[in-house]
């Protein structure tokens, strides 16, 4: 199986961003203006699709329609919590024209992620290699192909004949284009030597010099013409008389597979060449890699060659070779793991440098922002530039290495900025010849501009962070702003506005607050209904929306609290683990005096690593560490426990770990979310779906060495199979599997009488039988 070429997909129309929404960096936006910016953004985008796919008349350029899309992810990257139930970011294509019979497609025609720097493709093999096991000198040969700009075309073949053939439409749905598809001479109307049911995905394009002879024609019929020769090849294909299809010069690049009654080889490029014999044009292009530097090697060779290849690429798709590893590392949710699309380069521009300011955000990370004389960037006006923190202003990396060849930035200074993967423009370089004469270094504060308090910058922390806490109305706002945020409580009537009009009143402080709003302001609260803008029916449609909201999902609660390092993701995770409020409490005080050796053991790694690294040698990690730990035999059992415990869940791990018990530990922390938690009927967490499981609702420890899957494979088949999966043995634990190099954990469970088995009993259990 194989995945689509097109990591687009999508259409391009409708009105150009305008200036307003172009400078307004996402790390700015108050959570309404984001809410109105996602609406804005979802509604461009939709008409975009519907002009790309089923007009196949783009009014923007691809810079533009990008520009949208990356600043859509952007701001929902900035106010998860604002994500729209109909959300571009989850979107596949468009829906099917009217006009069209519909086809379901036996598997998702997916698109893929995208990649922009040869950084990422660095990361993408890394992230494979992590995801596999695989060591760093392991083989893991990749594909490398040009990513062809035209419309993705699924073609079915049953016995041999083309039966079907299917746009991409929105993933699931397409359109039936059969007999406009059997009109294109590069599609073979039967195979010989094909298994008997197979599924053949690729894109259909125009050549540019076929579209400059249809525009031509076009023009002189008197006819509507075509803006590039993308559109021109959808225009054709999905013409409802398929003699005018007919009529035009379409193309087909075969490079794909979905459905298939038997494989067509072991590799992707087996496959291709498999799809070759059958008859279908594949890319000569294609070569076959070994790791990343060949792959970018590749790529520049196919940039190099873009302007003379005679139609329209915008970038190169690599793909894992070996399919048995596509199927391991298998899909997210609209991309697969094992392929990505490197794109072709960001556009660049300078511009003057006229003032970095510095935002507090709810956590109280300080993040300098550069504010820039506009300029028109991949065709989006550009006024501000994101500079990440400190270190990146001086010159340096999180690692303390020089980039930028060392050249600091100052107010004042000629910058280059550049719009890649990220919708946030970036300072790529300066220009040292024309930095003015008075420009000084930029000193960072080590003061909060919102309260005055401290600004910390704690060991390992590229970010300095105020400690001001709720006295900082930089935090205590944004922190209530979170909290009423659509993937937390999401009170009806209690936005980000309202929240700072009555924090500014005095009326909210903490959350607890807002559910005590009508009992400390008497049942009619008249200064709510003497505001502007409110009334006697609106102050009760809110008292009655905080009553609805006293009851709330363990998850929503937890995410709520707007806690550093626990995301919409880390909060499922953990009410899935402990599903009940009670039993979170309970873990995370049981495991607080463990985090607190586990910071001192960070602490103590730390500066080992940096004394050694000053008298030359290596450092000892290990028994720096073991040494920590062994100073505080006081630790009672039941808190190292619950602390690996709560690190053992998947998706946790240390760093959520540490900081989720130095939130609950703070006793001013504590007695504001005590006092919320007072106030509410917290629901607990649902048990597993998957209830016709063998090990539906059992708690189950992987130790040791996993030799037929990874430990995250292992993890994640569990969870799916309705299993809660711990880092420690304990008296709650029904099932053990043990893998060569089991040792404390396996005696343990022996001890307390815990099934314990094998990696291959484990398979056999689920259903998966032993692996090969």
């Amino acid at each position: 199986m194989s995945g689509s070429h097109n990591s687009r997909d999508q259409g391009q129309a409708g009105a150009r961003p305008g200036p307003d929404i172009a400078q307004t960096d996402p790390a700015a936006l108050t959570e309404d203006q984001a809410s109105a910016e996602l609406a804005r953004l979802a509604d461009l985008l939709a008409r975009a699709n519907a002009a790309y796919h089923h007009d196949d008349a783009p009014e923007i350029s691809d810079a533009d329609y990008d520009a949208l899309k990356r600043r859509n992810a952007a701001v929902e990257a900035r106010f998860p919590a604002l994500k729209r139930p109909d959300s571009p970011s989850d979107q596949i294509g468009a829906a099917p024209a009217e006009g069209f019979g519909k086809v379901r497609h036996a598997q998702r025609m997916l698109s893929l992620s995208n990649a922009f720097e040869d950084s990422d493709i660095v990361e993408f093999d890394a992230r494979i290699r992590r995801y596999l096991n695989l060591a760093p000198l392991d083989p893991l040969p990749f594909t490398a192909e040009p990513k062809i700009d035209g419309l993705s075309l699924s073609l079915l073949y049953e016995g041999g004949e083309l039966t079907r053939a299917a746009t991409r439409g929105d993933g699931e749905t397409g359109e039936n284009v059969t007999a406009n598809a059997r009109t294109i001479a590069d599609i073979p109307p039967r195979l010989e030597g094909a298994p008997d049911r197979l599924e053949v995905r690729g894109e259909v394009y125009m050549s540019h010099a076929d579209f400059a002879a249809l525009n031509i024609r076009q023009a002189e019929a008197g006819a509507k013409t075509f803006a590039n020769p993308r559109n021109a090849a959808a225009g054709s294909l999905r013409q409802l008389d398929s003699a005018i299809t007919r009529s035009r010069p379409l193309k087909f690049f075969a490079y794909a597979w979905g459905v298939t009654s038997a494989p067509l080889a072991e590799t992707q490029i087996g496959a291709i060449e498999r799809l070759a014999a059958f008859g279908f044009q594949v890319n000569p292009l294609t070569r076959l890699c070994d790791g990343p530097e060949e792959m970018l090697d590749q790529y520049r060779r196919i940039e190099d060659q873009r302007a003379t290849l005679g139609y329209d690429i915008d970038g190169v798709v690599y793909k894992v070779n070996r399919l048995d590893l596509q199927e391991r590392l298998g899909f997210r949710a609209t991309t697969p793991r094992w392929a990505i699309a490197h794109k072709f380069a960001a556009e660049l521009a300078w511009t003057r440098l006229e003032a970095i300011d510095i935002q507090v955000g709810r956590t109280g990370a300080l993040s300098p922002v550069a504010r820039l004389h506009p300029v028109t960037v991949g065709g989006v006006v550009v006024s501000n530039a994101t500079l990440h923190n400190e270190d990146y202003i001086a010159g340096r990396d999180s690692r303390g290495e020089v980039i930028r060849g060392g050249k600091d930035i100052r107010v004042g200074d000629w910058a280059q900025v550049y719009r890649a993967g990220d919708v946030i423009p970036k300072i790529a370089d300066i220009d040292l010849s024309r930095r003015p004469e008075e420009a000084v270094p930029f000193s960072f504060p080590t003061t909060c501009p919102e309260c005055g308090s401290d600004a910390v910058r704690e060991p390992g922390d590229a970010i300095r962070r105020c400690a001001g806490g709720l006295i900082c109305p930089a935090q205590a706002v944004e922190k209530l702003k979170h909290f009423v945020s659509r993937g937390a409580f999401d009170i009806e009537g209690l936005g980000a506005r309202q929240v700072e009009q009555f924090y500014r009143d005095g009326w909210i402080a903490e959350p607890a607050d807002i559910f005590t709003l009508q009992t400390r302001y008497g049942s009619g609260m008249q200064q709510v209904k003497n505001r502007e803008g409110w009334g006697e029916k609106s102050a009760d449609n809110l008292f009655a929306a905080i009553e609805e909201k006293r009851d709330i999902p363990l998850r929503r609660l937890i995410f709520a609290l707007g806690l550093r390092h626990v995301g919409e993701v880390v909060s499922a995770d953990l009410a899935r683990h402990y599903r009940s409020w009670a039993a979170l409490l309970e873990a995370v005080d049981q495991a607080a005096p463990a985090a607190l050796r586990h910071r001192a053991a960070d602490a103590a790694e730390e500066a080992e690593r940096a004394t050694a690294q000053s008298e030359g040698r290596r450092a000892r990690i290990k028994p720096v560490r073991d040494a920590i730990w062994a100073e505080a035999p006081d630790i009672p059992p039941a808190a190292r426990a619950a602390w690996e415990d709560l690190v053992g869940i998947d998706g946790i791990g240390a760093t959520v770990a540490a900081s989720l018990t130095a939130s609950f530990a703070q006793s001013s922390e504590r007695a504001s979310i005590d006092a919320l938690a007072a106030q509410l009927r917290i629901a607990q967490e649902a048990g597993p779906q998957d209830s016709d499981s063998p090990v539906a609702g059992k708690t189950v420890v992987f130790t040791g060495k996993l030799e037929k899957m990874t430990r995250d494979e292992a993890k994640a088949r569990a969870e799916s199979l309705g299993a809660k999966v711990s880092g420690s043995v304990s008296a709650k634990t029904d099932i053990l599997v043990a893998g060569p190099g089991a040792g404390a954990k396996a005696k343990k469970a022996a001890d307390l009488g815990v099934t314990t088995m094998d990696e291959d009993s484990w398979l056999a259990l689920i259903g998966a039988g032993p692996a090969g």
